[in-house]
């Protein structure tokens, strides 16, 4: 039997397995259908990548964005794997050789759209060995999914096709509902169903509401500077919104560009690119952006309006923090976002869905208990506990008697008639002499500034309040005023008393926060965390050489996570490198020497010897051992050695001479000339 472990180890440098990852891979290396649930960032295309190596034959993955594709494929191609796509960003010519490749059984993994399967499917069922089928984003294929695809219905024949051949589905977010459809379209067949935990606990959720857009503008200013040369993506509901969004934060002197649809897809494709390579801060992006892209190091993700649903909302936020470190998540929404996307949903193919999916997250966005517990009920992860990670629970609102506020709001509304919104039921309120005011004489009623000691955004936030509690409602068809409920019409006339959550009150002053690139810090003391944080620099800065090299984004070639574990550790030769998170066999063979000269350089130039994994390892590690070897091992060199290695070196001393003249080993004479000479890897004699 196939050694998953060894394939997990030797390929994508891992020692240990997810929760349902070790699960889902034996089921389909067995040779049944599968259905997988799990969360953005929750390992879903190792569930079909480990068993496609493991299996004869190649696998064939149904992916419906070339960016998918794309990062994908450059991520395998890293690890040393074959694998190709199919799409129309390659000319024919290109797509017919690799065609060509997997029918002689030269690919393992084969992505492509699903059209392109479809149109490729008579050749691939006749000549190619398919050792399974994945269907990623599979949600697309239902129509009560977030994002329905038209193309994806067809995919039901497969099996017909197929029928010998493995299928697994796999999507991040799918309810009750969408869930069955999935099953029944594709045709599953002795199937088994894996839900992951949806639980992301390293995403911090907030949620502030009412808010201002100068409020709005403090608060992301204020993130942003708190993760200052970090990314971020904010989410914005219209094109307009992520253009003025993108323009306001480069005023203010960040790196910030806007993404959408109406973009050309060579400007679209730029922004996306400048961001995976960090480049680029900040995108602020419609939900046209994001999907398939599997960078791991984005530290926050704001939504600067109400989502439509819940699954687009725990998809956006689930691109953040994807290497297990802290991501900050902020959502903002007030009235005006619920009449536009309640408009949207009324114009929509699929009314009655959307306005239930409008509400759910609604009741998410005005919760008064733990925000994690309502979206892992969402999602079927029944919880009663308190995730402490969130603002509820961080800080529980405080309650008070709003009987006396409601009712003069209400009277408001009802003296005008009920023919006024909420600006200008505000405005009555607070005693505001506008123009429109004075034309309808609304500043002759007797509720004209009784509330004026409320400030403006106090009021948006009981009115918001009242419309949840069922107290008022919007008039959609006329004109968006607000009408008094019975409800309502109890508090108002005092048959009912009613409580208000006390309007929260941000503190706009500067905010710092600690950095931690680990999720647990290796105990060091202060100067060794610093010597720590130069070391991840000249790590990162070899990564992006590599990355350059090979045309991928860098976290493709090694994570932060992998870089933190690198500085911690300190590996000093190869097989040590083998023990670092996401340090496969094949990346330790291509860059593990670059790596190691980058280590040794950090160790003499700083003085730096002993590492937190040797504190906790056998007496003797591998420094004291060449220490024994090499009289001056590891030791700093000065300006007078320095001299006298280029002088003998140009006088064409062999390496072997170098290391007895020097009592050093082979790596830091390499290492030492190819610092001040810019040689290659292997000196060799100028002579």
């Amino acid at each position: 039997m196939t050694d998953i472990y060894k394939i997990l180890s030797d390929f994508f440098g891992y020692d240990s397995f997810r929760p349902m990852q070790q699960d889902i891979i034996n089921h389909v290396i067995s040779g049944k259908d599968a259905f997988v649930l799990m969360p953005t960032g929750g390992g879903k295309s190792l569930c079909y990548q480990i068993p496609a190596l493991a299996l004869d034959g190649c696998a064939i993955v149904v992916s419906p964005l070339l960016s998918l594709m794309k990062d994908q494929v450059d991520a395998l191609h890293s690890n040393g794997i074959t694998a190709e796509s199919i799409n129309s960003g390659n000319d024919e010519g290109t797509n017919r050789i690799i065609m060509n490749r997997v029918c002689r059984g030269e690919v393992k993994i084969l992505y492509l759209s699903p059209e392109r399967l479809l149109l490729e499917l008579p050749i691939i069922s006749q000549q190619v060995k398919v050792s399974l089928v994945a269907i990623d984003e599979a949600h697309c294929i239902s129509q009560w999914g977030h994002d329905f695809r038209q193309e994806y219905t067809q995919l039901g024949s497969l099996h017909e096709s197929l029928p010998d051949v493995p299928i697994i589905a796999l999507t991040a977010t799918a309810d009750k509902v969408t869930k069955e459809d999935i099953v029944k379209q594709l045709h599953l067949k002795d199937y088994q169903l894996f839900v992951s935990s949806f639980n992301r606990p390293n995403l911090s959720l907030e949620v502030h509401r009412g808010y201002s857009s100068q409020d709005k503008m403090r608060i992301i200013v204020d993130v942003l500077n708190r993760h200052s040369g970090e990314s971020g993506i904010i989410y914005c509901m219209s094109r307009n919104g992520s253009e003025k969004m993108a323009e306001s934060l480069r005023e203010k002197g960040f790196s910030a560009f806007c993404y959408h649809a109406g973009m050309t897809t060579t400007d679209r494709n730029r922004v996306q690119n400048e961001f995976i390579n960090d480049k680029i801060q900040v995108v602020c992006a419609t939900i046209a952006f994001g999907m398939g892209i599997d960078k791991s190091n984005v530290r926050f993700v704001i939504h600067n309006n109400l989502p439509k649903s819940i699954e687009n909302y725990y998809q956006e936020i689930g691109r953040g923090g994807r290497d297990g470190l802290e991501c900050e998540t902020i959502l903002f929404y007030n009235v005006q976002d619920i009449i536009t996307l309640r408009k949207f949903a009324n114009e929509s193919g699929q009314r009655d869905i959307n306005l239930e999916k409008l509400s759910r997250v609604q009741e998410y966005a005005e919760a008064q208990v733990c925000r994690r517990r309502i979206l892992l009920n969402y999602f079927g992860e029944m919880s009663d506990c308190q995730c402490g990670n969130c603002d509820v629970c961080k800080k529980p609102p405080q309650h008070f008697d709003g009987t006396t506020i409601i009712q003069k709001a209400l009277s408001a509304i009802k003296r005008t008639g009920e023919h006024v919104g909420i600006v200008m039921t505000i405005d009555i309120l607070r005693g505001r002499m506008t123009q429109w005011v004075e034309d309808k004489g609304y500043n002759q009623l007797p509720t004209f500034g009784v509330g004026k000691d409320i400030t403006e955004k106090d009021w948006h936030d009981y009115l918001l309040q009242m419309l949840q509690l069922g107290f008022v409602e919007i008039a959609y068809d006329e004109h968006k005023y607000l009408k008094v409920t019975p409800l309502g019409e109890d508090v108002l006339y005092g048959r009912k008393r009613a409580e208000l959550a006390v309007a929260a009150h941000e503190d706009f002053r500067v905010k710092r926060k600690k950095k931690n690139r680990t999720a647990e810090a290796p105990t060091l003391n202060k100067d060794k965390a610093k010597e720590d944080n130069g070391l991840f620099e000249k790590l990162r800065k070899l990564r992006k050489e590599i990355a350059d090299e090979n045309g991928w984004p860098a976290y493709i070639v090694l994570s932060d996570r992998a870089l933190s574990s690198l500085a911690e550790i300190k590996p000093t030769n190869k097989d040590d490198l083998l023990h670092v998170f996401g340090m496969g066999k094949h990346k330790a063979d291509a860059w593990g020497e670059r790596i190691l000269d980058v280590m040794r350089d950090y160790i003499e130039e700083s003085g730096c010897v002993e590492t937190h994994t040797q504190q906790q390892s056998a007496p003797e590690s591998y420094i004291e051992r060449q220490k024994q070897i090499y009289a001056h091992a590891y030791a700093p060199w000065t300006s007078e050695d320095d001299k006298q290695l280029v002088a003998m070196y140009s006088e064409g001393y062999s390496v072997e001479k170098l290391m007895e003249q020097f009592g050093r080993g082979r790596g830091a004479i390499k290492s030492r000339l190819k610092k001040l000479l810019g040689i290659g890897d292997e000196p060799t004699s100028p002579t």
